[in-house]
């Protein structure tokens, strides 16, 4: 476990130590030898490397929880505006006890006796607790709340299993359970003194003293409690994750018959709540147990807020506050997609049925509370539940979605008397063979602030999706461009990088990221020049070693390292990228002689279990890899993987050896996007349609500095109108009609020759993305990226150049924005006093 440490890990040392403030060297090293003794009952000699984990761990979080329960008594004292972020995947892949891991003061710990950092690494669980980019950036808000000094708690579910594992096995996807926590989880706290019972089922009484809720199944949600510390303010905040367990009362009168046994395993019916997440991203599954832990996270989270809003004194239990005249003013509830939708009636529901207070102030006081973020513009994503499903489990809050949507349509046809077609496209419920209310429109409707994640999603919201409401209420839309926090996706992920930025800027860049402007200083510097070409490959030949290791395939580190991660689904175009690998490898068979740039291209993702042209996508992937990677005549000039099993830990360390980041969606598709913010920051170019914060990438950094190609949002739309017939580019481009024809014909799989017709078909018959629309021009631009790959040193300025740019994409200023333009609070860079 031990070994003496590199050269290149001692000038880390160096600068890591300057980060991570610890005060006692030797008592932290006393500390770990007696974790391992005392809590893991083990020596030296018998101990194995997780041993030394979570020996670490616990070290870690004993350091952390001084500071933890100050911030608590702090945050009492000044009575501050408290934010909650409501997340059912709050906290996304590689969690927070991950960015605790990563944390200098870690290092620092671990340097100091000797552990091997990159094997316990390894040993730690990516908690998969995310769905794709929305999971992780809930992760970055987090670090950046704390590290703001903003009073903040986010909230999710603990489940038990977490997005799967995925493994290849004959080209094929296999997904494999995630079991996270089968060895446990140091950094969490157990709170079961805070369960709090949620109802589901019932029925609804209406009397003389307002609705009861009657005759409901109870869960109970225990909160296990996460440290989130803020970077060197002496902040620590907390993540509070729901665990769903069976009440103890189950049922008697099965007793006394003699079945107790079956009441006992009865119980796991309820705590299938919480244990597994749906692995689906940017597609609605409308299933009951789905809807359940939605409601789960939002009611025990609700109850939390409320609680601790009248108690209002550090470890008081006692009601202070019986008012809630003050609740907007001290609570911020921000909902993180349609997912935490049922905070709008569940909290009327508290307000009007259990604090007894009137309709129009209680609804006065949800709006100003709540807030709603917008991530997707795909149709099937926008969550719309069936009202059988509702009015069976949720029954009151059916009743009270409906009056909601009453009170909301007379005020619309009091704004356009007569225009009925807009109260239909308005109203929460949408009329059909399957009535269904719609969670965006009700999430709109009981929000005081509505906000896309780059600019022109937050356009497209105005002017399409959300296009009634915003004539209705304009002062509602906002445009927050989602970030990345530089603390794990820079100085953890890319120390090397980091470090040779401080040497030029000093080391405040890691806390104000605009700093990174004043690198546009030393574009023709060549030392700096040489420097961050150096850290590049090194990074490209530390991962091409890893890959070696773990699949046993060999790549030329000196190559072009093109790189597309990302959930695979269709609008994200893996395909393209597929054509082009396709173009790339018939032009290298026409002319062997040819001088071409060496690419090694890399794909990787997952796709949902159920989402067949995902799936499919994959194997097109790996199939055409077994075609090209065996080909003598095309050698190491190109080479084709997939990254197996996509997470956090992998994305850290491909991110900084990538050289080409491919972010190629249909333009007006991604919302956002934050995997480009984490390879630009990182110092690789990328190709990229006008789609998303790509836009904004290019304004930072110029639009002659990132390889823009293709349709912009205004081209799709003419497109639309015109109708896209992709027979026409089939028949009027040669490379691509050789790409199609190869795939129909079973070119890369010969033994079913048929096995890519899904895919052949859909592009030819029914791709609402286009991809042949932009083949052409991706095509063309790839070749740019070759010419300019053969000049290192202007490829090197071009990276500088967007690294000097990348300082608008920290999740320190959204999350900022968000603090000063929604939730009415004042961020905070000071420190609070240390613990005693």
């Amino acid at each position: 476990m031990s070994r003496p440490l590199s050269d290149e890990e001692r000038r880390r040392q160096i600068s890591v130590k300057g980060l991570a403030g610890a005060e006692n060297v030797a008592e932290l090293k006393r500390n770990f030898n007696r974790h391992l003794h005392f809590t893991l009952v083990k020596d030296r000699n018998v101990a194995t490397p997780r041993d030394y984990y979570f020996a670490l761990a616990h070290t870690v979080r004993d350091h952390l929880v001084g500071r933890w329960l100050r911030t608590q008594q702090y945050y009492y004292e000044k009575d501050p505006k408290v934010g909650e972020k409501g997340v059912p995947e709050g906290n996304g892949g590689g969690g927070m006890e991950g960015d605790v891991l990563r944390c200098p003061l870690t290092l620092l710990i671990a340097f100091q006796l000797g552990l091997d950092m990159e094997e316990l690494q390894e040993i730690e669980e990516d908690a998969g607790l995310g769905n794709g980019g929305l999971g992780r950036l809930a992760a970055c808000f987090l670090d950046s709340m704390a590290t703001l000094g903003l009073a903040a708690y986010g909230y999710g579910i603990r489940y038990e299993f977490g997005i799967f594992n995925q493994r290849i096995a004959g080209g094929w996807q296999v997904e494999e359970a995630d079991d996270w926590l089968r060895y446990g989880n140091p950094w969490e706290k157990a709170r079961p003194e805070y369960t709090i019972p949620v109802r589901f089922y019932g029925r609804v009484e209406h009397g003389p003293g307002g609705a009861r809720w009657l005759d409901t199944q109870v869960v109970l949600a225990v909160p296990y409690d996460t440290p989130v510390p803020g970077y060197r303010n002496n902040t620590v905040n907390t993540l509070r994750l729901w665990s769903a367990r069976a009440p103890n009362d189950f049922n008697l009168k099965d007793f006394n018959v003699g079945g107790y046994v079956q009441a006992v395993l009865d119980r796991n019916l309820a705590e299938n709540i919480s244990r597994v997440l749906y692995p689906n991203d940017n597609f609605f599954e409308g299933k009951e147990l789905r809807l359940k832990q939605e409601y789960f996270v939002v009611a025990a989270t609700l109850h939390d807020i409320i609680r601790r809003f009248k108690s209002a004194k550090f470890g008081s239990r006692d009601p202070v506050r019986t008012s809630f005249d003050t609740f907007p003013d001290k609570v911020a509830i921000q909902l993180n997609d349609t997912h935490p939708s049922l905070a709008i009636p569940e909290l009327m529901r508290i307000l009007v049925d259990e604090e007894r207070l009137g309709w129009d102030e209680a609804w006065n006081i949800t709006v100003r509370t709540c807030a709603y973020t917008n991530h997707t513009v795909l149709p099937e994503a926008l969550e719309r539940w069936p009202i059988h499903l509702l009015e069976s489990l949720l029954p009151r809050h059916l009743q009270l979605i409906y009056e909601i949507n009453q009170r909301f349509l007379d005020r619309v046809y009091a704004s356009f008397p007569g225009d009925l077609d807009r109260l239909r496209r308005m109203s929460l419920v949408e009329e059909g063979a399957v009535k269904r209310i719609n969670m965006a429109h009700l999430c709109i409707v009981g929000s005081h602030a509505v906000n896309g994640v780059a600019a022109i999603h937050s356009q497209i919201l105005k002017d399409s999706v959300f296009k009634d409401f915003y004539q209705l209420e304009p002062q509602k839309f906002q445009n927050k461009t989602n970030g990345i926090t530089p603390r794990r996706w820079l100085v953890m992920c890319n120390p090397g990088l980091a470090e040779v930025i401080a040497q030029r800027i000093g080391e405040d860049f890691v806390s104000d990221l605009d700093q990174l402007q004043r690198l546009r200083a030393f574009v023709d510097d060549e030392s700096f020049i040489r420097d961050v070409a150096k850290v590049k490959q090194e990074n490209k030949v530390k991962f091409a070693a890893y890959l070696e290791k773990v699949s046993g395939v060999r790549v030329n580190p000196a190559s072009l390292f093109d790189v597309q991660v990302k959930r695979i689904h269709e609008y994200k175009r893996q395909l393209l990228n597929c054509l082009h690998i396709i173009t790339l490898y018939n032009r290298i068979k026409k002319d062997p002689g040819k001088p071409f740039v060496p690419r090694t291209i890399m794909i990787g993702g997952k796709a949902a279990p159920g989402y067949h042209m995902a799936k499919m996508i994959i194997r097109l992937v790996t199939a055409i890899g077994d075609v090209v990677n065996q080909d003598p005549a095309v050698g190491d000039r190109l080479r084709v993987l997939f990254l197996e099993n996509y997470r956090v830990s992998l994305a850290e360390k491909v991110i900084p050896a990538a050289d080409l980041s491919e972010q190629i969606s249909t333009a007006g598709t991604e919302a956002s996007g934050t995997g480009n913010m984490k390879f630009m920051l990182n110092g690789a170019l990328t190709i990229g349609t006008m789609d998303g914060a790509n836009v904004e990438m290019a304004e930072e950094a110029g639009e002659e500095n990132l390889f823009i190609f293709g349709m912009r949002v205004p081209d799709v739309e003419a497109l639309d109108r015109k109708g896209y017939h992709a027979q026409e580019f089939y028949d009027r481009l040669p490379e691509l009609r050789q790409a199609v024809d190869q795939l129909s014909s079973g070119f890369f799989s010969p033994r079913q020759p048929d096995l890519f017709r899904d895919i052949v078909n859909m592009l030819m018959n029914h791709d609402r993305f286009k991809v042949f629309a932009d083949y052409e021009a991706y095509v063309k631009c790839q070749e740019k990226v070759s010419a300019l790959y053969k000049n290192p040193r202007e490829w090197t300025r071009t990276v500088i150049r967007n690294i000097a740019a990348s300082g608008k994409f920290s999740s320190d200023r959204t999350i900022a924005q968000y603090a000063r333009e929604i939730w009415g609070c004042e961020p905070s860079r000071q420190r609070i006093p240390a613990p005693d």
